[in-house]
């Protein structure tokens, strides 16, 4: 004999009704619907401080031609689709000066800068020497398409140029690099060690002609920081 089991259909009303009791005890309206914490919104600068250098994630511009051509790049944005600005045609910066003036620092402050004045924009940051490193020719790798990506990027920052050692090879991706920005007015944001000079003989004649007509030259000078303690 097979025993059956009935379903009292009245249960699940009971049930019911007794959680709506016990919300109402708690002052809670049972057809209040749980609502999830709106979240926070997530600015550019906050998603842009993951790929940033953890000494530079704080950098704040503060030489007088590095801020005004932060604020004339982002003044020039075509709006996107949201309304908010993104990165058009413009200048670049050459910034120079000795190890250890804030070269980096001042580059980076740059960049920061756009992204908290609502600037959408993509941007890539790479040292020379990492430059030459990446586009190596090595089996399974597409160093063609990672260039390409480099020269059409909206913002680039090159960092260090001329501290690298160079051949004919790094010489001529240098030049391919620059003439596509050059030639399609990209900022581009180049930080070096070098006068036009000294760049021309480390990277030909090409590269620093260049660099010297799309970049408007940014001096600082000063003692090394790395080396200067603060005093106690």
């Amino acid at each position: 004999m097979t025993a059956t089991l009935a379903r009292d259909p009245q249960q699940p009303a009971r049930i019911s009704s007794r959680l709506d009791d016990i919300l109402s005890e708690r002052g809670i309206a049972p057809d209040t619907a749980a609502q999830e914490p709106t979240p926070e919104p997530v600015t550019a600068l906050e998603l842009a401080e993951a790929r940033i250098p953890a000494r530079y994630r704080h950098a704040l511009a503060d030489h007088p031609q590095v801020t005004a051509w932060a604020d004339g790049i982002a003044r020039a944005g075509r709006p996107g689709p949201a309304g908010a600005p993104g990165i058009a045609e413009g200048p670049s910066l050459r910034i120079v000066g000795p190890t250890g003036t804030g070269k980096t620092h001042q580059a980076y402050g740059a960049i920061r800068s756009l992204l908290a004045a609502g600037v959408r924009l993509r941007w890539e940051a790479v040292t020379a020497a990492d430059l030459y490193a990446r586009l190596r020719p090595r089996p399974g790798f597409d160093n063609e398409r990672d260039l390409q990506s480099l020269m059409r990027c909206p913002l680039l920052l090159l960092d260090d140029l001329g501290a690298a050692k160079t051949s004919e090879w790094t010489e001529e991706l240098t030049y391919r690099m620059i003439n596509h920005r050059y030639e399609h007015l990209r900022p581009t944001l180049v930080t070096s060690n070098l006068t036009t000079d000294a760049l021309r003989t480390a990277l030909g004649d090409r590269v620093a002609s260049r660099l010297a007509q799309m970049t408007e030259p940014v001096t600082l000078a000063g003692p090394d920081r790395r080396r200067t303690r603060p005093a106690v």
